[in-house]
C-alpha cells in the first residue's frame, strides 16, 4: 500500500502525468471548458485565471479563448439576469429595505460606459459583486450585457494569454517570467481599479 501511494505520488510528479491528463480533459469536447468556466460565475472563490489556463493548455489558445469566454459569458448574463428580472422584479419591494442593497444601488450610480467596460475587462475584480449590484440597479440591461460581453473578451484574452505563455514555458524557461509579468500586471492593475472605486 506503501508502495503504491509512493508510486502514484511519483507520477504525479511526472509531465507525462500531466500531459494524459490534459488530453482527457480535451477528450471531453467543449461542454466541460465551458461549464468550468461557467461554474465561476456562481461560486466566486474559483480561481477563473487557472480555468482560462486549464482550457488553453488542452484545447489550444483559441478554442481555449473560446470556450472559456463562452463560459464566463454565460455565467455573467445568468446571475445578472436572475438579480434583474427575478429578485429585482419580485422581491425589490422587500430588499430594498436593506442598507447594503441601497449602497450598492448608490455604488452603480457613479459608473458610465467606459468604467463598466474597465471593471469588467480587469480579472480580479469582483464579476459576482458586479453582476449584483448592476442586476439591481437601474442600469440599462442591454448596455451592460453587451459592455460585459466586450470587456469580458478582452480579460479572457490576456488570460489565455497567460494560459498560452506557461504552457510555451514548459519548452522556454522566457514564457514563464512573461506569464509571471503578465499574471502581476493585471493583478496590481484590477487592485488600483478597486481601490479607485471602493470596491472590497
Amino acid at each position: 500500500m506503501e508502495m503504491t501511494m509512493i508510486g502514484w505520488l511519483h507520477q504525479l510528479g511526472t509531465l507525462e502525468f500531466w500531459k494524459a491528463l490534459l488530453e482527457g480533459f480535451g477528450d471531453l469536447g467543449p461542454i466541460a471548458p465551458v461549464i468550468l468556466a461557467m461554474v465561476e460565475s456562481f461560486f466566486p472563490p474559483l480561481p477563473l485565471i487557472a480555468i482560462v489556463a486549464l482550457n488553453v493548455a488542452a484545447h489550444g489558445g483559441l478554442l481555449g479563448f473560446v470556450y472559456s469566454w463562452a463560459g464566463v459569458m454565460l455565467g455573467g448574463t445568468v446571475m445578472f439576469l436572475l438579480w434583474r428580472r427575478v429578485v429585482k422584479r419580485f422581491f425589490w419591494k422587500f430588499a430594498r429595505r436593506s442598507a447594503k442593497l441601497q449602497k450598492a444601488e448608490q455604488w452603480v450610480s457613479r459608473f458610465d460606459t467606459a468604467s463598466l467596460f474597465m471593471l469588467s475587462v480587469l480579472p480580479f475584480t469582483p464579476s459576482s459583486f458586479m453582476h449584483f449590484a448592476f442586476g439591481i440597479s437601474d442600469f440599462d440591461e442591454k448596455r451592460y450585457l453587451v459592455t460585459m460581453l466586450l470587456g469580458k473578451g478582452v480579460m479572457v484574452a490576456m488570460m489565455a494569454l497567460f494560459g498560452q505563455s506557461l504552457v510555451s514555458a514548459m519548452k522556454n524557461p522566457f514564457y514563464l517570467v512573461l506569464a509571471i509579468a503578465i499574471w502581476a500586471g493585471m493583478y496590481f492593475a484590477s487592485k488600483h481599479f478597486c481601490k479607485k472605486h471602493e470596491i472590497d
